[in-house]
């Protein structure tokens, strides 16, 4: 939900490829939705993860805290390709200078 209580669009959807999952992800990463993305990211039998967050619309601290959980889980396997909101609030946080990010 959003700083005003309505609902909002969010979907992560999950593709898995050998050992690697791609998560499509979009509309809004907060604190309701966070969790939901984690959970979408780790399935078993998996070490490698892409998060495609180019429709990404908002990326809130519990989002930032996901993809640092993400980056633990997936040692030097993790990509993300994020949104130009995504890539600002990245920057912002210090955390735009990680291997795991790529160009959106």
């Amino acid at each position: 939900m959003d700083q005003e209580g309505q609902e909002t669009d969010f979907s992560a959807t999950g593709e898995i490829s050998g050992d690697r999952v791609t998560v499509t992800v979009t509309g809004e990463v907060d604190m309701a939705t966070a969790e939901a993305l984690y959970l979408t990211s780790t399935p078993d039998g998996t070490t490698a993860a892409t998060l495609d967050l180019r429709a990404v619309t908002f990326f809130d601290s519990a989002a930032i805290h996901t993809l640092v959980r993400l980056a633990e889980r997936y040692p030097g396997t993790l990509t993300v390709l994020p949104s130009g909101r995504v890539r600002r609030v990245l920057d912002i946080s210090g955390l735009g200078g990680q291997p795991w990010l790529r160009s959106g």
